[in-house]
C-alpha cells in the first residue's frame, strides 16, 4: 500500500477550509481601504477585526499547502510536468504570503507600541527593502494559472471551476494590503474551485475510527484555542 502525505483527511478538510478561511478574511478587511498607512489606521481603531482578518488570511495560507498537495497528486496521474511545475510554483508563493503576514504581524506590534504615525513611517522606510522573497514575486500570481492549466488538462477541474482558480491568480499581493473587487473575485474562486473537490475527497475517506475522533478532537480544540488567543493579543 502506497502511503501518501496529505492523506484524503488532511487534503480534503485542506481543501475546504483554506479557502473558506482566505474568503473570510478578505471579506472582513473589505469595509477598509487597500493601502497600508489606512490598514494600519484600521488596526488602531479596530484591532480586534484586523487582527481576526490578518490572522484568518495567515491560517488560510498555511492550510492551503496541503490543498495544493492534495490537488497535485490527483493532477499528477494524468499531467505529472504541469502538476510539479504548478505544486511547486505556488507552494512557493503560498510562502511568500506567508512570509509577508510576518510582517505585517511586526508592522501591527508596530501600531500598538509607537502609535499610527509612528508605524507607517517605520513601514513606508523599509517598504521597497529587498529579500529573497522579492524575486519569487512571480510565483505568487504564475503559479496558479500553471495548475490550472494542469488542472483543466488532467481532468480533474472543469472549465467553470478552472476560471475559478485562475481567478486566484488575480489577488493582490504584498505587505498590509486590504481588499479590493479582485480580492472577492479572487478568494470566491477559490471557493468555488477547491471546496467542492475537498466535499468530494472527504466523502470518499473511510469511515473514521474512535481513535483517529480522539485524537482530532484535542489538537482542533488546541488549534482554535491558539487562534483565539492569538486574535486577542493586540487588544
Amino acid at each position: 500500500m502506497t502511503y501518501r502525505f496529505p492523506n484524503g483527511w488532511v487534503g480534503g478538510a485542506a481543501l475546504v477550509l483554506g479557502p473558506a478561511l482566505l474568503l473570510s478574511a478578505t471579506l472582513l478587511r473589505s469595509p477598509f481601504n487597500f493601502f497600508f498607512p489606512d490598514q494600519l489606521r484600521a488596526v488602531a481603531e479596530h484591532p480586534e477585526l484586523m487582527r481576526a482578518a490578518y490572522t484568518a488570511f495567515l491560517a488560510g495560507n498555511v492550510v492551503m499547502w496541503a490543498a495544493v498537495a492534495c490537488l497535485v497528486q490527483r493532477i499528477g496521474r494524468e499531467r505529472p510536468r504541469w502538476a510539479a511545475w504548478g505544486g511547486m510554483l505556488v507552494t512557493v508563493g503560498v510562502f511568500e504570503r506567508t512570509f509577508h503576514a510576518g510582517v505585517d504581524h511586526a508592522a501591527f506590534s508596530a501600531t500598538k507600541h509607537l502609535g499610527v504615525e509612528g508605524a507607517t513611517e517605520l513601514v513606508a522606510q523599509g517598504y521597497g527593502d529587498l529579500h529573497l522573497f522579492s524575486f519569487l514575486s512571480f510565483t505568487i500570481m504564475f503559479g496558479w494559472f500553471v495548475l490550472v492549466i494542469g488542472a483543466y488538462r488532467s481532468g480533474v477541474l472543469g472549465p467553470v471551476r478552472a476560471v475559478g482558480l485562475a481567478a486566484m491568480g488575480l489577488l493582490p499581493l504584498g505587505v498590509l494590503k486590504g481588499t479590493e473587487v479582485l480580492s472577492i473575485v479572487g478568494t470566491a474562486g477559490l471557493c468555488v474551485a477547491l471546496v467542492p473537490l475537498g466535499i468530494r475527497v472527504l466523502s470518499q475517506q473511510p469511515k473514521p475510527t474512535r481513535r483517529n475522533v480522539l485524537t482530532a478532537v484535542p489538537v482542533a480544540v488546541g488549534l482554535g484555542s491558539v487562534l483565539k488567543a492569538d486574535v486577542a493579543g493586540l487588544v
